[in-house]
């Protein structure tokens, strides 16, 4: 391992860090604003917890290490439309359920349904980006303080490898790249802003078709996602970007006449 992380790469974390969690704040100060409950933003988050951090992953944990498993990990296609079905089933599954039951006292303001959607987006920007900043920092100032190399020395050898890696990819890493992932996650917030008025709707108003169009968009955006990314093509992580920003605006679009659509029914 050599060289340092630069100044600027480990400033630029922090922006993306402290973004990941004052961005969700404002939105929960913004939508109650607009007459939102509070609730519903930590009910969003709670959602997100049980659905894609704990239940999705001992699914993906039994699917992954059965026979099957090395099939999906080794095509890219099948591993995105796996990842891409998954995480709508999970996640929308997980709204429709919450609107259902515990979300079930708010239906009477719509504005809940985006609230909801602040808290399940919210939530999922700090654990996967927040983080992994805080992390990323603090690894940042051992290797520049010398430290990291002691640590290596009294690691396993497998597990110092692993790290070691690690290591090298901060140094190396050129420091304005540590600002796509807040990009990434207003993005993924949007959007999941977007699935949860979706949703919401297909609960208020009788229709499966909205819930199965939300788990098609979600399934559609991460699929993609991970299509463009690993594509190998020179540029993929900005086109990956490119690509969700272009998705994130068609399913405002339609979201936007889903919503005028629905509540105009109900006048």
């Amino acid at each position: 391992m050599t060289g340092t992380v630069p100044i600027l790469s480990i400033v630029f974390m922090g922006i993306s860090g402290i973004l990941s969690f004052i961005i969700p704040i404002g939105l929960l100060l913004y939508f109650r604003k607009k007459g939102a409950e509070i609730l519903p933003f930590f009910i969003g988050c709670a959602v997100f917890f049980i659905f894609a951090l704990v239940l999705e992953q001992i699914f993906h944990q039994i699917v992954l290490l059965s026979p099957i498993g090395n099939s999906i990990q080794n095509n890219i296609l099948m591993y995105a439309v796996y990842g891409g079905i998954a995480a709508g089933l999970f996640e929308e599954t997980g709204r429709l359920l919450a609107f259902k039951t515990i979300m079930k006292r708010y239906r009477e303001k719509d504005v809940n349904s985006l609230m909801y959607g602040a808290g399940h987006g919210g939530f999922e920007a700090i654990a996967i980006l927040g983080f992994t900043m805080i992390n990323n920092i603090v690894i940042s100032i051992m290797i520049n303080s010398g430290a990291s190399v002691q640590l290596l020395t009294n690691m396993p050898a497998e597990a110092a490898e692993t790290l070691r890696m690690q290591f090298d990819s901060l140094t190396t890493a050129a420091s304005w790249l540590f600002l796509i992932g807040i990009i990434e996650r207003i993005l993924a917030m949007i959007s999941h802003i977007v699935f949860s008025a979706i949703v919401w709707f297909a609960v208020k108003n009788n229709k499966i078709v909205l819930f199965l169009l939300a788990i098609l968009m979600h399934a559609l955006l991460d699929a993609v996602t991970v299509l463009v990314a690993r594509s190998g093509i020179n540029g993929a992580e900005y086109l990956a970007e490119a690509v969700i920003a272009i998705l994130v605006v068609v399913f405002v679009l339609v979201a936007k006449i889903i919503w005028k659509k629905e509540t105009k029914k109900l006048e």
